[in-house]
């Protein structure tokens, strides 16, 4: 039975209509659900006149491209086939490539070629990784494929096969495979695997370093391994492939007998997504970091790109760090501001044109982005550099690539599913967010430190860890607008919302965040520090780390909000079902949350019976919920499926232990040191990832790896009991 939330949500209703309703809601609201005394109809949702999400500032817009096609499963690469724009082809990570109509009303895709059967996509980097097709694909129907595999023997590779089409283009015949080459990988993830055909008709392909952290192999710097490296390989001139002669160490290279001929530029971590400008030919890469920077290299053959001796333009072991004959990078960003970027294109569309700033005139952009944060980048005047300016902040896409039309446009790939355009911005000229929070329309402009009179108070379950601050929450709703109830117990919310976070620590305020759902449908975080009298908060434009007592209170910046709270997880983090059923006393709420919420009609879904609860850190339920409930609550918003985990890992509550991708499994990334470690060991917390990574806070491997300087002594010692209560993994 589920109880529908209509009550007070409709201003159709007769007065005496609503009265009837509201009783009967709260009749059948107390039989099915005992939340504790005070449960009622005490509770009427406040007016919101002040506080909505601010508008972007952005210098383009994004419009869903194909609004009528079903979305796809993890989509990692689009694009058209050389001298044919009446069709995309996408590229599934799973192992499937399908093809569409170029037409802003197509509503179904066919399947071009399906491997699923030979890619192996284990891991979260591993999979159908790029395609290109032959520059001649009209006349011999090659295309090519880049894909991670099991070998047969236990082992992990990574390949470069062509495919021919036996249908005239139609589709490509997966029993027509010949691989060209086959490297072995040591670790799972940073695959690389992007293959494209350069203006000189050679076939391109990134390797990145062989996976693990920090490159503990040296294959970034080793010209006798092809990890780390940019390939050139001549398909048409040899079985399987010839080397042309020109790669610096082939034998007319500018350093013969050096290292592998296939080599064409080295010093890389993990080149994902790169592109040749459509008019020089120069060759544009973004490079993954490690820790700090993410960079943009234009690749020129026979330069080393610093790894894993530099990471962007900075010392990677400052006692290791000879520069000399490394390339700089021409942009590179810190993960204040994204934590992975995805390299794009230069733009030589129309379509935006008009964005470029005047006193550029003339100027080209090359645009790219950051897989987790969504932000979008524009460096303007690539070859001199003028200036790189975010075009569009906090798109709320988890970038996987960027696609470029024949005709030049941008499009951008959603790991999550749908394909966007960059396309001119609509959105009216915005001051950005104010400088003072009692500004912002979300507090008491007379006393910043209450909540404005439209906010709705709310408590959870289970808080994640914010080294011991104290936290009082808030949600502004946008008037007529109702919340919606995911099939898995997660809310969603309307655009304009705002959530309002005030911290403190010893009593005393020290921040308040705002995160806000656009109007575009995405969401943007922002930070506000109070001042050392208590009487506003100021925005802050980065983020800030500052000594408060005997700890160091990390401040986030705008795009390190999104890198926590994540579009896999839905932004909100605890707003969810099983966080807010439990009683309360706030305000005009006496009683259960939820039902509270329910009567003042803030749903517009039916609330299932029974509600489902999220035990709390130290009560609510056995040792293993709660364990579990902490994972969840401050885990689960990365390691989940489509989250941005490094690994198997899938730490939501309702995952059982033998299905959590941890038990017993091998750390993706690193052991820490410890060969006897394993993600999770039933009974050895000290030989488990989760514990060590938690209890981390010099290394480097801190788990969460951002926002935190504190260790949480009572959730680490909550898990290690767990973990040492475990005899196996069911």
């Amino acid at each position: 039975m589920a109880l529908k939330l209509t009550v007070g949500a409709s201003n159709k209703q007769s007065a005496l209509s609503q009265r009837i309703r509201r009783a009967l809601f709260w009749l059948v609201a107390g039989a099915l659900v005992s939340c504790g005394s005070g449960d009622g109809p005490g509770f009427i949702r406040p007016s919101n006149a002040t506080c909505r999400a601010f508008l972007p500032e952005v210098l383009v817009g994004l419009e869903e491209a194909f609004p009528d096609l079903p979305d796809f499963d993890r989509p990692v690469f689009l694009l058209q086939a050389p001298g044919d724009s009446s069709r995309w082809f996408l590229v599934e990570q799973g192992g499937v490539v399908r093809t569409f109509a170029n037409s802003p009303t197509v509503s179904s895709a066919t399947v071009f070629l399906d491997i699923q059967n030979r890619v192996d996509d284990g891991a979260s980097e591993a999979g159908l990784l790029g395609m290109a097709f032959h520059p001649d694909f009209a006349a011999n129907y090659e295309a090519f494929l880049s894909y991670t595999a099991d070998d047969g023997e236990g082992g992990f590779v990574s390949r470069i096969s062509r495919f021919t089409s036996s249908d005239s283009g139609l589709t490509l015949n997966p029993a027509s495979e010949e691989i060209l080459l086959t490297l072995d990988q040591p670790f799972s993830n940073h695959n690389g695997g992007h293959i494209v055909f350069g203006p000189d008709g050679y076939l391109y392909i990134g390797f990145g370093d062989g996976g693990s952290g920090g490159d503990p192999q040296g294959n970034g710097q080793n010209p006798d391994t092809l990890l780390g490296k940019i390939l050139r390989i001549d398909v048409d001139g040899g079985t399987p492939y010839a080397v042309p002669n020109d790669n610096p160490f082939a034998p007319g290279g500018s350093d013969p007998g050096g290292g592998l001929p296939e080599i064409y530029a080295l010093g890389f971590r993990n080149p994902w997504r790169w592109s040749f400008d459509a008019d020089t030919g120069d060759l544009w890469v973004g490079d993954v970091g490690q820790a700090d920077f993410e960079e943009i290299d234009p690749v020129e053959m026979g330069g080393n790109y610093g790894w894993n001796i530099r990471e962007g333009a900075h010392c990677y072991d400052e006692e290791v760090c000879d520069s000399t004959g490394l390339v700089d990078p021409i942009a590179e960003y810190n993960h204040s501001q994204g934590n992975a970027v995805t390299g794009g294109y230069v733009y030589r569309g129309t379509a935006i044109a008009s964005f470029l700033p005047e006193e550029e005139d003339g100027a080209e952009v090359y645009i790219y982005g950051d897989f987790g944060t969504g932000n979008i980048w524009g460096l303007f005047d690539p070859y001199g550099l003028a200036w790189v300016e975010p075009i569009f902040p906090a798109s709320g896409l988890l970038i996987s690539s960027f696609a470029e039309g024949l005709d030049g446009e941008i499009y951008v790939v959603d790991y999550s599913g749908s394909i966007h355009q960059i396309v001119e911005s609509t959105t009216p000229a915005a001051g950005g967010p104010p400088a003072l929070l009692s500004e912002t329309g979300c507090v008491n402009p007379n006393n910043p430190a209450a909540p404005a009179a439209g906010l709705i108070p709310f408590e959870i379950n289970h808080p994640f860890w914010s080294d011991g601050g104290v936290k009082s929450r808030y949600l502004a709703l946008p008037d007529g607008e109702q919340i919606t109830i995911q099939s898995d117990g997660d809310l969603d919310f309307p655009e304009g919302t705002v959530l309002v976070k005030y911290f403190r620590l010893d009593g005393e305020l020290i921040e308040t965040r705002l995160l806000m759902r656009r109007m575009d449908g995405a969401w943007e975080g922002f930070s506000y520090e109070w001042n050392d009298v208590g009487t506003d908060a100021d925005l802050l434009e980065t983020g800030k780390l500052k000594p408060i007592g005997s700890q160091t209170w990390v401040y986030p910046s705008r795009s390190e909000c999104l890198m926590c709270h994540t579009e896999a997880a839905g932004r909100s983090l605890g707003l969810e079902l099983g966080q807010l059923n439990r009683s309360v006393s706030l305000g005009d709420i006496q009683g259960n949350q939820l039902l509270a919420w329910a009567g003042a009609g803030l749903f517009e879904d039916d609330l299932p019976t029974p509600l489902p609860i999220l035990p709390g850190l130290t009560s609510g339920g056995s040792l293993e919920q709660r364990a579990r409930a902490y994972l969840h609550a401050n885990c689960s918003q990365c390691h989940r499926p489509g989250g941005e985990g490094q690994g198997p890992e899938d730490f939501r509550y309702s995952t059982s232990l033998a299905d959590m991708g941890a038990c017993n499994v091998s750390p993706t990334l690193s052991n820490l040191g410890n060969p006897d470690a394993l993600l999770l060991k039933p009974g050895e917390p000290e030989n488990s990832i989760i514990s060590m990574r938690m209890r981390d806070l010099v290394g480097g491997d801190r788990m969460p790896p951002l926002g935190s300087t504190v260790l949480d002594e009572v959730g680490a010692q909550l898990i290690d009991d767990w973990i040492e209560s475990l005899q196996d993994c069911n």
